[in-house]
């Protein structure tokens, strides 16, 4: 019996024993983990960009970056990135002047600005060569017929036809056969509803033995131009449907550009002026489109031989510049009735043009 009692007492005593032991186990180990949580250093914080990655999407690769444009960017991964990263600044307001404030624009293809919408024969190429003589304007040379002809190749197409040009300058295209095309004023307008126009316009009878003349000089086997121009002469039936005389119904076809652009939006010059006075006529067109008066009297030439002016540079140094071969061909000759039919025909369309541009144009 007293050796049973000695046996408890030892196995109270390791009990005892053991329970002292793990206290001061965990006792050293609650200390280690104080100085650690004490002394350790801080780790690094991650930064904003880092920070805004986390909580956005990854980038998308560049192929699928084309399809999913109108996705909107992460708001927070915008705001942390880098200023070089960040979206490009807005391009600057392009300012009226000489276009000599350059140097921190890009240069870059750009939609045009302006547009000489018209007509044929008129005197559009003119115009074209003689602005393009502004630092202020770039031009392309030939008809793109966009807006009449290949509109379905988009609008990236045709930018990339323009010339490249500075922020400050303007850009501009002509084709003629706009102003009679239907559907170019509302194709011109989804462009872009600022865009400026220029119509070159001349006597609808004498511009339309310009035509003649040119289309003759191409195809001498065509009918008369008095076959042409008229459906019953006797009866005085003008034939509307041969091109040349529709064109000259300039009243008809405005209607369709004053449903998509004001006529503040529109400029018009007159073919006649433009051969007695083309200074008077381009420092119009320079006011309208915001330019400084740069092309003046001095930069013209008249050129006898061609019956037209032509372009220099002021003070000399180089030949003016003349238009091609094909401008300023004579015309055929038409008998004076036929004249006379034809100016009685226009006369109320010419009327009812003058009121609306607000312009007496002197046809008559």
């Amino acid at each position: 019996m007293a050796l049973g009692r000695r046996r408890r007492r030892r196995l109270r005593r390791c009990r005892a024993l053991l329970l002292g032991a793990l206290l001061s186990l965990s006792g050293t180990c609650l200390c280690y983990s104080l100085l650690l949580l004490c002394c350790a250093p801080e780790p690094p914080r991650p930064s904003a960009a880092a920070a805004a990655a986390a909580r956005c999407p990854p980038a998308l690769p560049a192929a699928r970056k084309k399809l999913l444009q109108k996705w909107r960017v992460c708001p927070a991964a915008a705001a942390a990135a880098p200023p070089s990263v960040r979206d490009p600044p807005a391009p600057s307001a392009r300012p009226a002047g000489d276009g000599s404030s350059r140097a921190k624009a890009a240069v870059a293809k750009r939609l045009p600005h302006a547009l000489i919408v018209g007509v044929k024969k008129g005197g559009t190429r003119a115009v074209l060569e003689f602005i393009r003589g502004h630092p202020g304007v770039r031009a392309l040379g030939t008809e793109p017929h966009f807006f009449d002809r290949h509109y379905e190749r988009g609008l990236e197409w045709y930018r990339l036809l323009m010339p490249r040009t500075l922020d400050s300058q303007i850009t501009m295209e002509k084709t003629p056969s706009y102003y009679i095309t239907r559907e170019a004023p509302q194709r011109i307008f989804n462009m872009s509803r600022n865009t400026k126009l220029i119509v070159v316009v001349r006597n609808p009878v004498t511009r339309a033995i310009s035509d003649y003349t040119q289309t003759l000089s191409k195809r001498p086997d065509i009918p008369t131009f008095e076959g042409l121009s008229f459906r019953n002469r006797s009866l005085g039936l003008v034939d509307t449907s041969w091109s040349a005389i529709r064109i000259g119904l300039y009243a008809l076809h405005l209607e369709s550009w004053l449903q998509y652009f004001p006529l503040s939006q529109i400029h018009f010059v007159s073919g006649e002026r433009l051969i007695t006075d083309p200074a008077e006529e381009m420092a119009k067109v320079q006011d309208f489109l915001g330019l400084k008066r740069l092309i003046t009297e001095s930069h013209f030439f008249f050129n006898k031989t061609k019956g037209f002016p032509c372009l220099k540079k002021a003070g000399g140094g180089t030949p003016p510049r003349c238009l091609g071969k094909s401008k300023g061909r004579p015309h055929v000759q038409i008998d004076p009735d036929v004249l006379e039919q034809l100016q009685d025909f226009y006369r109320p369309y010419n009327i009812r043009f003058y009121e609306a541009v607000g312009r007496d144009f002197r046809w008559e």
